[in-house]
C-alpha cells in the first residue's frame, strides 16, 4: 500500500477537454509494458483527439503492447442508455491492435485500463468516463485510478476473456477476493465486480448495503431501474432512514418511464420510481434529449456510498446494465467515501432547485 488511489470529479463545464486528455495521456504515457483499455465510447476531435493519438503511438513506439476493445451495433436509434457512437476510423488511426465488441443485446459498457498488469507497478484506471469531448465537459463522471497488481490482474483477466472471444456474453462469471489498496496513506479494502456474470449479485449487494445502512447514504446514477434497488428505495421511505441524498437524469429516467408503460413487465416500476423520487431527497438534472447531433450533457457520474462504503465504476443501477459487461468497484474508507459524498452533494446542490421547479 506504498501508492495512493487518486480521484478525479468531473462537472458539466468545469473542466477544459484539453485538461482531461491530459490527464488521460500522462496516464498511457506511464506505461512500461502494456496498456489493455476497454472502452464503451471513442470519438474524440480536435486537439483532445491529436493528444490521445500522439500518447498511443509515442507509446507502442516505446514498445508498450496496446490493445483496445470498443463498443459497436447497438440496434435502438434512442435507447437508455445512449448509443456509443465510436469513430472507427479514429480509432483505426491509433496504429495498435483493436476489436469490436458487438453491442448486440447487451453493450461493451466498460470505461478501464489495465496498465503494466503484470508488473508490480500495475494500475487500474476505471469510472464512468467514456472518451467524447462532451463526456470530458459537460457531464457528471468519475475517474478513479488504483496502484495495485493484484486488482489490476483481476481487470486482466476480464479483458482477457473480452478480447478472446469478441462476446459480453459469459463474462465475468467468477468470485473476486477483496484486495487491500490505499488513499492518502490509509488502507482501503477493494473489491471489484463484473457483469454479466456478477450482474444480479452488482444490484443486491447494493440494495443490501443501503437496507442496513447506519448514517448515511448517497446515490447518484444517470437511471434507476433495478427492481431490488428501486423495492430497497421504497422500503426506506417508509421508515426512519439515515441521511439521505440522490440524483439522477431526469431526461433519461423521463424515456425509461415511457418504455416501462408499454412494458407489460414493467408496469410496476414507474409509480415506484416516482414514489421513491419524490419521498426522498432527489436532485435531477435536465439534459438534452439524446441524438447524434446533440450536446451530450448527460448526468453520467455512477456513485453510491453508503456509510463508509463506495460503489462506483461503469454500472448504473439499472436492469440492463446486469445484462451488460460492466464493472463495479466496491470501496471500504471513510476518507475516501468523504470525498465522494462531497461530490455528490456538490452536484445535488447544483441542481436541486430545477428539480423543485420542475415539481411544481
Amino acid at each position: 500500500m506504498t501508492s495512493s488511489l487518486e480521484l478525479s470529479f468531473l462537472q458539466d463545464g468545469a473542466q477544459p477537454a484539453d485538461k482531461v486528455a491530459g490527464e488521460l495521456a500522462d496516464f498511457l504515457n506511464g506505461a512500461q509494458r502494456s496498456l489493455d483499455i476497454a472502452i464503451y465510447d471513442l470519438n474524440l476531435t480536435g486537439p483532445p483527439a491529436e493528444r490521445l493519438r500522439a500518447a498511443v503511438r509515442a507509446s507502442a513506439g516505446r514498445g508498450v503492447a496496446i490493445r483496445l476493445l470498443y463498443n459497436v451495433d447497438f440496434p435502438n436509434p434512442i435507447p437508455v442508455p445512449p448509443p456509443s457512437q465510436a469513430d472507427t476510423e479514429f480509432i483505426a488511426s491509433l496504429g495498435v491492435p483493436t476489436k469490436p465488441v458487438s453491442g448486440v443485446p447487451d453493450l461493451m459498457h466498460h470505461k478501464y485500463i489495465v496498465r503494466d498488469g503484470t508488473t508490480d507497478g500495475a494500475t487500474v484506471w476505471t469510472g464512468s468516463m467514456n472518451w467524447t469531448n462532451d463526456s470530458w465537459t459537460r457531464e457528471e463522471n468519475v475517474i478513479v485510478k488504483i496502484p495495485s497488481p493484484a486488482l489490476a490482474a483481476e481487470y486482466a483477466k476480464n479483458f482477457g476473456e473480452l478480447w478472446e472471444t469478441a462476446r459480453v456474453e459469459g463474462s465475468g462469471k467468477y468470485d473476486l477476493a477483496g484486495v487491500p489498496v490505499a488513499y492518502q496513506d490509509s488502507p482501503v479494502k477493494a473489491h471489484v465486480f463484473f457483469a454479466p456474470g456478477r450482474g444480479r449479485r452488482m444490484a443486491h449487494v447494493i440494495a443490501d448495503r443501503i437496507a442496513h445502512a447506519k448514517r448515511r447514504i448517497r446515490v447518484c446514477s444517470p437511471v434507476i431501474t433495478a427492481g431490488v434497488i428501486l423495492g430497497t428505495l421504497g422500503d426506506l421511505m417508509h421508515r426512519t432512514h439515515p441521511d439521505f441524498k440522490g440524483v439522477y437524469d431526469r431526461t433519461q429516467m423521463a424515456e425509461v418511464l415511457g418504455q416501462w408503460r408499454v412494458d407489460p413487465h414493467a408496469t410496476w416500476k414507474g409509480p415506484a420510481f416516482q414514489a421513491v423520487s419524490a419521498g426522498l431527497p432527489f436532485a435531477s438534472k435536465v439534459t438534452t434529449p439524446y441524438t447524434p447531433t446533440s450536446v451530450h450533457d448527460f448526468m453520467h457520474a455512477k456513485i453510491t456510498v453508503v456509510d463508509n462504503t463506495v460503489f462506483t465504476g461503469s454500472y448504473n443501477l439499472s436492469h440492463a446494465g446486469e445484462d451488460n459487461a460492466e464493472n463495479l468497484l466496491e470501496l471500504d474508507s471513510a476518507p475516501l467515501a468523504d470525498r465522494f459524498v462531497e461530490f455528490i452533494d456538490a452536484v445535488f446542490a447544483r441542481y436541486a432547485a430545477t428539480t423543485a421547479a420542475a415539481r411544481q
